[in-house]
């Protein structure tokens, strides 16, 4: 019965997915909308500088914030 069951599990949601995919419209982001009044383009540096090198910086700062704390609350070993 596990067996049939997840066949049916898996028909049903197929069938849901292919049934979505269908009925979405990717027409709609061709048409302008009112008021709708889009900027300039980014430029290639611009994107990259956005969306790889702001967050790598950002990683690389917090993780040395954390790596900052963690040491300084280490006790010190006198011998």
């Amino acid at each position: 019965m596990d067996k049939k069951n997840a066949l049916r599990a898996g028909a049903v949601t197929a069938g849901t997915t292919l049934m979505m995919l269908l009925m979405t419209s990717p027409a709609l982001a061709v048409t302008r909308d009112d008021g709708d009044d889009p900027g300039p383009g980014l430029s290639v540096a611009e994107t990259l500088g956005l969306y790889v090198a702001t967050p790598i910086v950002l990683f690389l700062i917090i993780a040395g914030l954390v790596m900052v704390g963690d040491k300084s609350r280490k006790p010190q070993n006198e011998s």
